[in-house]
Order: structure tokens, then sequence, then C-alpha cells
């Protein structure tokens, strides 16, 4: 990694990290401060997170071109300036019609940030050092958003709106911050991923969303990726909580170490998980996932529907937790790099844009599906997302036939190149294009 590559891939990093340490102070008291501490209701702060959820539906399907034709930069220093001011206006919402508007424009602003962010990591990064970077920087969100949960469960007192306020205040000038850095950040020119990148990308990439609903492996791996969103982080909060509560008498006490538990795994296991994906296909990779999960489900299983002791339902449970954080911590350096390298040079922010849209609508119907059937449909619940295990197996080794050799396994080509400078001069420019 060149100099200027290197420097500009701190700030991008740093910036990830202080924005996921402001979310982290708010996201899991918006509920309470919109219903209880300004006393809007309940029917209010349900529709304050629907609307959050909905205005990234709404402007990542735009977001891709953007980053595509005004580069990366420009497009994160807007989303993190229009999530500042969301955050700073929610912290002052008092009607209802404030803290709808607030939410849009907060939903709106850390949507756009994410293919946004992604595509800067794809350009500061070169193809050999993409899979370290993706898990570098969702070690960092996720260390940013327990901290700031943490603290900012601290700070929250809902008899003083005051602190509130100061919690959103925070948010935003975290957002501040980010664009800030990402102002100062010297973007070298967009790399040419040839080892990894399909045929004839520029011709491709001029034909926009018809484009890239003809790649069927970037096809395949959205199915994927809905899938495995939907199975996982889908219930987080919803449908495994549900079922907890409901089938195990999991309290909020145990479920907060759940959820402790899940961060704690991926903080403490993602750079050891590293390694050990560095070395080996992606698809075998994300196969092995399904099979983890399944059996964290099977865990959940045995929480709600065994006949234990309360003390090993909970154990059970928190364990779901932590497997699911170890699939987590296998997936970031796994699933975003392969994005980047299934995209034309010219369609990057559009490929990542796509990637986030088939995030959010799982992250929007898990909570649907996953939230009655946890409450009420113990058993149904456990094996259909046993099942939803196995096909995300099913599904990652079929997308690997569907990879290039280097696409699924960038390693190869770092070994290819290593290979070729050793050889004479002669032979290197003879094989170079059986090794590429």
């Amino acid at each position: 990694m060149t100099r200027v590559r290197g420097a500009a891939m701190r700030r991008i990093q740093a910036g990830n990290a202080l924005s996921a340490f402001g979310l982290g102070f708010t996201v899991p008291y918006l509920y309470v401060y919109v219903a209880q501490v300004r006393g809007l209701g309940a029917t209010t702060a349900g529709a304050v997170l629907a609307v959050f959820a909905m205005a990234a539906l709404v402007v990542l399907p735009f977001t891709g071109r953007a980053v595509d034709r005004r580069g990366p930069l420009s497009v994160v220093v807007v989303a993190a300036l229009l999530a500042s001011a969301g955050a700073l206006s929610m912290g002052l919402s008092g009607s209802v019609a404030m803290a709808v508007l607030s939410a849009a424009l907060l939903g709106a602003g850390t949507a756009v940030m994410q293919p946004a962010l992604a595509t800067m990591i794809v350009w500061c990064s070169s193809p050999s050092a993409r899979t370290r970077a993706f898990a570098t920087q969702f070690f960092l969100q996720n260390l940013g958003l327990g901290v700031g949960g943490l603290i900012g469960g601290q700070i929250v007192d809902q008899s003083r709106p005051g602190s509130f306020t100061l919690l959103f205040a925070i948010e935003a000038a975290m957002f501040v911050v980010l664009a800030g850095l990402a102002a100062t950040v010297r973007m070298p020119d967009s790399p040419a991923i040839r080892d990894a990148m399909p045929q004839n990308t520029e011709g491709k990439a001029r034909g926009g969303l018809r484009a890239l609903l003809g790649h069927r492996a970037m096809v395949q791996l959205c199915v994927l990726g809905f899938v495995l969103f939907f199975a996982c982080y889908g219930q987080f909060e919803s449908g495994l909580a549900a079922y907890g509560t409901e089938a195990a008498g999991i309290g909020p006490e145990t479920l907060g170490y759940a959820l402790a538990a899940n961060t704690a795994v991926i903080v403490v296991a993602q750079f050891v998980v590293l390694k050990y994906v560095e070395r080996r296909r992606r698809s075998r990779v994300i196969a092995a996932v399904g099979l983890l999960w399944a059996v964290a489900w099977l865990l959940a299983g045995y929480a709600g529907l065994g006949h234990g002791s309360q003390a090993m339902a909970a154990a059970a449970f928190i364990s779901t937790y932590g497997l699911f954080g170890l699939g987590e911590a296998m997936l970031s350096p796994t699933v975003a790099p392969l994005v980047a390298d299934l995209a034309p040079e010219s369609m990057v922010g559009q490929y990542n844009s796509a990637f986030a849209l088939v995030k959010q609508l799982a992250l929007a119907v898990g909570p649907a599906v996953g939230g009655p059937m946890g409450a009420a449909l113990h058993g149904p619940y456990i094996v259909t997302f046993v099942f939803f295990s196995l096909g995300i197996t099913a599904l990652a080794l079929r997308l690997g036939k569907r990879l290039t050799p280097v696409q699924d396994q960038p390693a190869l080509a770092a070994k290819s190149r290593i290979v070729a400078r050793r050889r004479p001069h002669h032979e290197s420019r003879e094989n170079v294009g059986a090794v590429a």
C-alpha cells in the first residue's frame, strides 16, 4: 500500500469509527426518547423508527450513481452533514413533525454513507489488502457502537430531557468530524483490479442497472446477502429477542449480556479469524458461516424448547449470540470485498449501493416476519431459521461456481505475482497471460 493510500485509509477508518461511536450513543435509546422523554407516544416512536429505515430504502437506489459520477468523497461529506443536521434536530424535537423529519434526515444520511465509505475503502486499498481493510472497518464499527452505547447509557436520564439532547449533540459532532476527515483525504486514482474484475468492464458499466442485473454472480451474491441479513441481523432485536423472552423466559438483563457477548466475540475474534479467512475460498467461508449459524439456532431452540434449568437456557441463549458474532467476524472480510471485486471499475459505487439496498430490505422484512413468529410460533420459528442457515451454505457453494479462482480466493493473485517475479525474464513473459 502506497503512502498516499495508507494515509487516506487511516482517516477513513478513523471517521468511520467516530460515526459508529455517535450512532451507538443514540440508536438504542431512540424509542424511549421519542415515546417517553418527549411524550410523543408509542405510535409516534414506531413511526420515527419506520421512517428512519424507510429513508434508507428511498435514497439508496440513487446513491450508487452519485458515488460513481461525483466520487465517494463528496458524497460522504454531504451525507455526514445531512446526518449531523438530522441528529441535532432530533435532540431538539418537541413535535411529531420535527421528530419524523429528523429521523428522515438521519436515516438518509447514515444510509448514503455506507456505500460511499465502502467505495472509498476500495479506492484506497489494493486487492490484496482489501480483505484486511474491510475487516478493520467492521471491527471499528462494532467497537464504536459498543463503546458509544455503553457511555451513552451512563449519561441518559429519562427524567432529564437535556441528557438526551446532549447525546444527539455529541452524535451530530461525530458526523461533522467524519465530514472534516473525509474532506481532507487525498484520494488516489481508482485502482484497476484486473485479476478480479469481470471482462469488458467499461462496456458493461455504461449499461447501469441493466448491466448489474445481467451479472449473474452479483445477482446471486445479492440473493445470498438478503438471506444472510434476514437470518441474522434482521432477528437480533426483534424475532430472536421476542423468542428468548416468551419461550426461554429471558429477561432484559440476560438479553443485554447476549448482545454484549455478540460484540465481544466480534472485537476479540476479528483479526484471529482474519488469518483463517485470508487463506481460504470466500464461498467456502460463507458456507461455513451458514453451518455455524444453524448450530446457533439449534442452541436457541434448546434455550426455549429444552427442559434444562433457567441457567442453562440463559447460557444457551447467550452462546447463540456469541456464535452469530463469530459468523459476522468471518463475513466482514469476505462479503464486502467480494462485492468490490465483482464490480466493474466505473460501477463500484452502484454495486456497493445495490448490496446496501439488499441489506436494508432484509433488515426491514426480518423483524416483520421474525417478530410475530418468535413471540408466538416458537418451534416453527427455530426450524425456519435453521433451514435459512442451511440455505446460506447451499447458496454460497452455488455462488462459488460462478466466481473466478481469484474472485473466490484473492490470495491466488498475490501468489501468482510473486512466482512471476521470481522466474527468469523470458519465462515470466511466456506465462504471465496464463497466470492472470
